[in-house]
C-alpha cells in the first residue's frame, strides 16, 4: 500500500487536506520492522514520532524484575510524542509483533507539524493526555505490586529469623526436657532438700556483667579445668552453660563442698540442663516476641480494620515504616531520630503516607548502597507539621533534580527498584492532603521536607 493510502486509514491524517498531507509524506519516512525487532527503547533519547501503518507494536516498561506491557499499538496508532513533547528519554520500550511497516518523523519536523496543522495538534494532545493518565495509573499500581512483593520478601526474611530460632529452640527443649527429667530422678535419692535448694539457686543464674570475647574465653578455660580434673563427662558442654550464667570456679567449689563426690557428675548434669531450658525458653519467647512486634508493625503500617481517614501519630507511621524496611537497612547505616514530643497528632490518610516515608527512605537507603546515615527529625511549623528526612548519600545531580516529582522519572538503572515513586509521594501529600513536599540536595546531604496540616477539608 503506498504511504498516501496508508496514511489516509490513519485517524490523526483522514482529513488532512492533501497540500498537508503532502507535507507529511515529504518530511518522513518508512521504517520496516521484522517480529521481536525494537522500534525505541526505555532510556534511549527520544529522536522520532511515529505512526504505526502496519502489523504491531507491544510497548513495555521495565518495572522491579520485570517488563510490564502498557498497551499493544494496532495500524492507525502513534507513539514516540510524550518525550519529544517532554524533552526527556523514552519511558517505555517499543518492539514489533509480527512484520510491521511505520511511518518516522525526526523531532524538529514534528514539532513543525505541530505548528502547522492544528487539527493534528489538537488530535495529539488529547490521546496524550488520556494516553498519560492510563499509563501513570498502570505504573503506578504495578509498581505498588513491585514494591509490595519486595517488602513481602523483605518481611518474610524478617520473620523466618526468629521463627527458625524458636523452632530449633522448640526441638532442643525436648532434649533437655528428657535429660533434666532423667537427672531429678536420679538425683532425688541421693540429695537433701538443703542441696536442692543449693542447686536451684545456681540454676536460677547469677546477675552478671557481659563479658568479651577474651573474658570468656578465660572464664570457660578456669572451668574446664575445674571439670576436668574432676573428671566431669562432657565437661565441654557443661564450661560454657556455667559462664552464661555468670558461675565460677568459686561456685563450682562451693557446691563440691556439700554434695558427695560420686554425686557430683549427676548434680552438675542436673544443673546444666535446668540451665539450658531456662536459655530456651527465653529463645522462644525473644522469637515470639520479635514475631509478634513484626505483626503488630504491618498491621498498624497497612491500618488494618481503620478507617481510612483518622487522626495519627506521625511518629508512629515512621517507626512502622523503619520495621517494615528494616531488612534493608540494618546492615549498616544508622538511622538517627530527632523526634519533636510536642508535635500534635493530624488527621490524615495513615496507610497513604506510609507510603511516602517508604518511598523517601527507599530512596535513601538505595542511595546509599546500604552505608551511612538517615537523620529524621520533626517539628511544628504553625498549622503544620513537618518531617525533615535527609541522608549522607551521593546526592541527587543538579540537572535533574527539578524532575524528580514527575511521573515515570526515575534516576536508578532501568530495571532497578521500582522507581522514585516520588510523584506518588506528591500526589499524597499535596493533592490529597493539602500538603507540601520539598527537596534539597547536594553531595553528602539530600533532604526532604514533608509539611502537612494538622486538619484538612476534602
Amino acid at each position: 500500500m503506498l504511504l498516501r493510502e496508508a496514511l489516509r486509514m490513519v485517524p490523526l491524517f483522514a482529513h488532512l487536506p492533501d497540500d498537508l498531507m503532502q507535507w507529511v509524506i515529504d518530511n518522513s519516512s518508512e521504517v520496516h520492522l521484522e517480529n521481536g525487532e525494537c522500534l525505541f527503547e526505555e532510556g534511549r533519547p527520544a529522536r522520532y514520532f511515529f505512526v504505526l501503518l502496519e502489523g504491531g507494536l507491544l510497548v513495555t516498561k521495565r518495572i522491579g524484575n520485570r517488563d510490564v506491557v502498557l498497551t499493544m499499538h494496532e495500524p492507525g496508532a502513534f507513539t514516540g510524542e510524550i518525550p519529544l513533547l517532554a524533552g526527556s528519554d523514552y519511558v517505555a520500550s517499543g518492539c514489533a509483533v509480527g512484520a510491521s511497516r511505520l511511518m518516522r518523523m525526526e523531532a524538529d519536523e514534528f514539532y513543525r507539524m505541530l505548528g502547522i496543522c492544528t487539527v493534528i495538534g489538537r488530535g495529539i494532545f488529547a490521546a496524550m493526555a488520556n494516553r498519560i493518565q492510563t499509563t501513570e495509573a498502570l505504573v503506578q499500581q504495578s509498581e505498588k505490586l513491585s514494591g509490595l512483593g519486595k517488602m513481602a520478601a523483605g518481611l518474610a526474611h524478617e520473620l523466618n529469623n526468629p521463627a527458625a530460632a524458636s523452632q530449633r529452640a522448640v526441638q532442643q527443649l525436648h532434649e533437655k526436657m528428657q535429660q533434666l527429667h532423667t537427672s531429678s530422678q536420679q538425683l532425688a535419692q541421693c540429695i537433701t532438700a538443703e542441696q536442692w535448694e543449693q542447686l536451684a539457686q545456681l540454676a536460677a543464674g547469677l546477675s552478671t556483667k557481659p563479658l568479651n570475647a577474651l573474658e570468656r574465653s578465660e572464664r570457660e578455660d578456669e572451668l574446664l579445668s575445674w571439670l576436668d580434673e574432676r573428671a566431669i563427662a562432657e565437661s565441654w558442654e557443661l564450661a560454657p552453660a556455667f559462664v552464661e550464667v555468670g558461675l565460677t570456679v568459686a561456685d563450682l567449689d562451693a557446691l563440691a563442698a556439700t554434695i558427695a563426690s560420686a554425686d557430683l557428675e549427676r548434680a552438675l548434669g542436673w544443673l546444666e540442663a535446668s540451665l539450658s531450658v531456662n536459655d530456651l525458653l527465653a529463645t522462644v519467647e525473644q522469637g515470639t516476641t520479635r514475631i509478634s512486634g513484626l505483626v503488630k508493625a504491618i498491621k498498624e503500617y497497612s491500618y488494618m480494620d481503620r478507617a481510612q481517614l483518622q487522626e495519627i501519630d506521625i511518629h508512629e507511621g515512621i517507626e512502622n515504616t523503619l520495621v517494615i524496611l528494616k531488612h534493608k537497612w540494618k546492615g549498616g547505616i544508622e538511622v538517627i531520630r530527632e523526634y519533636d514530643s510536642r508535635v500534635p497528632r493530624i488527621t490524615a490518610y495513615a496507610s497513604e503516607l506510609n507510603q511516602v516515608w517508604t518511598n523517601i527512605l527507599d530512596n535513601a537507603i538505595d542511595a546509599m548502597q546500604g552505608k551511612g546515615t538517615i537523620h529524621i527529625r520533626t517539628m511544628q511549623k504553625g498549622m503544620f507539621v513537618c518531617v525533615e528526612i535527609a541522608d549522607n548519600g551521593p546526592g541527587i545531580p543538579a540537572d535533574v533534580q527539578s524532575r524528580i516529582f514527575e511521573p515515570f522519572f526515575t534516576t536508578k538503572d532501568v530495571g532497578k527498584g521500582t522507581g522514585l515513586g516520588l510523584d506518588t509521594a506528591y500526589r499524597i501529600v499535596v493533592v490529597d492532603h493539602n500538603g507540601t513536599i520539598t527537596a534539597s540536595s547536594v553531595p553528602g546531604e539530600t533532604t526532604f521536607r514533608v509539611c502537612l496540616p494538622e486538619t484538612f477539608v476534602k
